[in-house]
């Protein structure tokens, strides 16, 4: 059994359903990608997942533990962190504060999670005291990642990391997010750049219209010739 999974979920926002029977899951260690097309309902699987949408149908678990009806601040307690897209840090704060921040629920000493933040990104040690309104988008997200993973996570969950960086910023945060799955952290990832997420997912997860397209190996949807023509371009 998967560690995490969201099953047959159903829901939305108003009336309308956005997500329709739609499965995810990630095991210990792995990286899972959510891709697909706009609109299909990737972000809004990943929101269900952290209880930020109410479903309609469908459950969620962890470790074997259904935690369908907790509240997201709940859902970290277990063991979850969510990284969104937007308004993911604290702009007025310096980097550390910013890091500090996300050990709130914490009641022991977070020096030693601290310093493998900064080992994982060195430039956030050099500038632990600049506000982190001040940095580049690339290095706003290493903050917004390092912020989470000071909670020590089981799964890191992360909505579209890479918008709006370049490649060579892209290429470094997907490298980041394979040592950080190597410490047996599983990642869910919601990505636009489907191509080069599925290169390094374990397990990915193709969505249309809010429902499973294809569920498969990274390496396997990469490899599948329909996959490709829809959803990579050929």
């Amino acid at each position: 059994m998967s560690f995490l999974i969201g099953k047959n979920m159903t829901g939305g926002y108003g009336g309308a359903n956005i997500i329709n029977n739609c499965t995810i899951s990630v095991d210990l260690g792995q990286i899972a990608v959510i891709v697909g097309p706009n609109g299909a309902g990737k972000s809004t699987a990943m929101k269900a997942i952290f209880g930020m949408l109410d479903l309609r149908g469908g459950s969620v678990s962890i470790d074997g533990r259904d935690i369908t009806g907790l509240s997201p601040q709940d859902r970290v307690a277990t063991g979850m962190a969510f990284v969104p897209q937007t308004q993911n840090i604290f702009v007025s704060l310096t980097v550390e504060e910013n890091l500090e921040m996300g050990a709130f629920l914490r009641m022991d000493d977070i020096r030693s999670t601290l310093d493998q933040v900064y080992e994982l990104f060195p430039i956030l040690a050099d500038k632990r005291k600049q506000r982190a309104g001040e940095l580049s988008g690339g290095q706003r997200q290493q903050v917004a990642v390092g912020r989470a993973l000071m909670t020590k996570p089981k799964v890191l969950m992360l909505d579209e990391p890479t918008a709006g960086v370049s490649p060579i910023v892209m290429d470094e945060l997907f490298s980041r997010i394979i040592e950080i799955s190597k410490q047996g952290i599983s990642i869910l990832m919601v990505e636009q750049n489907a191509r080069q997420a599925l290169a390094i997912a374990d397990v990915g997860f193709v969505l249309v219209q809010g429902e499973n397209r294809y569920t498969d190996s990274g390496k396997a949807l990469l490899q599948n010739p329909d996959v490709r023509q829809s959803f990579l371009g050929g």
